[in-house]
């Protein structure tokens, strides 16, 4: 890989890492103080779920977006949020593909979960309080 394809892949994987980290604090944000937890976990029952996965829920989803925006094991953030976001999907799955569905299709939590895969492979990217920068499956870039 070129340097300059290299630099590419870092900036791609920083930019998907900040943006996932925004999406992710102003998703569990909103569970707090616009729905506020009781309500989130009214909802959750609602649909099937056990209400006490609504706390775990946004709990996980607002430390992996901090951990996402410092770039901290931003690789295992991505593999812990996925779970949750399949979640999100199954619940969608019955209301058909547009997010403009009646109670919201599943495009966009698919959409979510294709980008945290992307993310887990891509690494932590610039500007990681982790340090490493991308890297290629795990393995460690051979000097040019």
């Amino acid at each position: 890989m070129n340097p300059t394809a290299s630099n590419k892949a870092d900036l791609a994987a920083t930019i998907l890492r900040v943006a996932l980290g925004v999406l992710y604090l102003a998703h569990s944000l909103q569970k707090i103080f616009v729905f506020t937890l009781p309500g989130a976990a009214q909802f959750f029952v609602s649909i099937g779920f056990p209400g006490w996965l609504a706390y775990v829920t946004t709990f996980v989803e607002l430390f992996g977006g901090i951990a996402l925006l410092l770039g901290v094991q931003v690789r295992w953030v991505a593999l812990v949020l996925l779970p949750f976001m399949l979640g999100a999907l199954s619940v969608h799955l019955p209301n058909g593909w547009g997010f403009a569905s009646p109670h919201g299709g599943w495009e966009y939590p698919a959409f979510w979960a294709v980008t945290l895969v992307v993310q887990s492979l891509l690494g932590n990217g610039l500007f990681a309080v982790g340090g490493a920068k991308a890297e290629s499956l795990g393995q460690a870039r051979k000097p040019a």
